[in-house]
């Protein structure tokens, strides 16, 4: 029965997954004919965000599809082996696309990453003229390849933890069905509802930019959608960290975690400041959201860093509660 229920599991995930990514699988197979059939990608055939989101579903579902196997033969540490394995493909895929894929404008011909960083750069047509004193580079150096790769941080950072924290819910729950071992329950829901909340959050980033307009200064909306982007973001990956910690003493259960959390949020601000070349965005006026002098980060940027970790902190005083109230 339990054989024949993560059979059931296994086919609706699988299904699953390849749905959820119908659209980024066809913006790549879109940029894949194109190639083939012109050797390269006109400016307006061009999907923005085919980068990070196609190799991303590839990885997933390559993940997805291997679980069984890994299950069979690496037992408990089944979702190493998928982890592992979809990272090699996305990595491997991305950087595929980056390197071999090509756009076309009326005026130039560059290969993607360049031109991924031009549209960080540049902002949507139609958003009004923007403030972009704080960029450091025109839209000729950056076709040119005249920046600095490590722009593409915090796009590696939001990846990985799509990639690995999806998949950790999927062959968590695989796990509990062929096992029948619960305990990881409670933190396999959590998992999940905030690995789709990120994702969706991302997706929203995608086709708004979260409103931004090229300004270094965002709007009251912009900036509380980036916040909890971060917020969120820095909860996801605690959530997952701690899903492997659970029983164990506070210290390690509660705190591990949520310092992760917080360390998370500050990386994705590091990453950031790279786009930026070194600055970041601001949230408004006055003491609380100026730069402080070294740092570079704003009093809210910290509060939002230290807001990270206390939620997750919460949650995670929830997902051991039982344990910790018998001691």
């Amino acid at each position: 029965m339990k054989i024949n229920k993560f059979n059931r599991y296994y086919l609706f995930s699988s299904i699953g997954v390849l749905i959820a990514s119908y659209y980024p699988l066809s913006m790549g197979v879109r940029v894949i004919t194109d190639m083939i059939l012109n050797g390269t990608v006109m400016k307006e055939n061009y999907p923005k965000y085919i980068i990070p989101y196609t190799p991303i579903s590839v990885a997933v579902i390559i993940g997805v599809l291997l679980m069984p196997l890994f299950i069979r033969l690496l037992k408990r540490l089944a979702f190493i082996g998928g982890a592992v394995s979809a990272t090699f493909v996305f990595f491997g895929s991305e950087l595929l696309f980056e390197k071999k894929v090509v756009v076309s404008t009326a005026e130039t011909v560059t290969r993607l990453e360049d031109w991924q960083m031009y549209m960080c750069y540049i902002p949507p047509e139609g958003w009004g003229e923007a403030v972009t004193t704080y960029k450091t580079k025109t839209a000729i150096d950056i076709l040119i390849g005249d920046y600095d790769p490590a722009f593409k941080l915090h796009f590696y950072i939001i990846s990985v933890v799509l990639v690995i924290t999806i998949l950790n819910s999927l062959y968590g729950f695989g796990q509990m069905i062929k096992n029948g071992d619960s305990k990881r329950l409670k933190s396999l829901i959590v998992q999940s509802v905030c690995s789709v909340t990120f994702l969706g959050l991302c997706i929203l980033a995608c086709f708004t930019a979260f409103w931004r307009d090229g300004s270094i200064s965002v709007s009251p909306l912009s900036a509380s959608l980036m916040t909890i982007f971060f917020v969120i973001l820095g909860v996801t990956v605690g959530v997952f960290v701690g899903s492997f910690l659970l029983g164990k003493s506070k210290i390690v259960s509660i705190w591990i975690p949520s310092i992760v959390a917080s360390l998370m949020t500050l990386l994705m601000y590091i990453g950031e400041m790279f786009l930026l070349n070194g600055h970041l965005y601001r949230f408004g006026t006055g003491f609380i959201f100026e730069s402080i002098p070294v740092i570079i980060l704003a009093p809210i940027d910290i509060l939002i860093i230290l807001a990270s970790g206390l939620i997750n902190l919460i949650v995670s005083y929830f997902l051991n509660y039982k344990k910790h109230s018998d001691a």
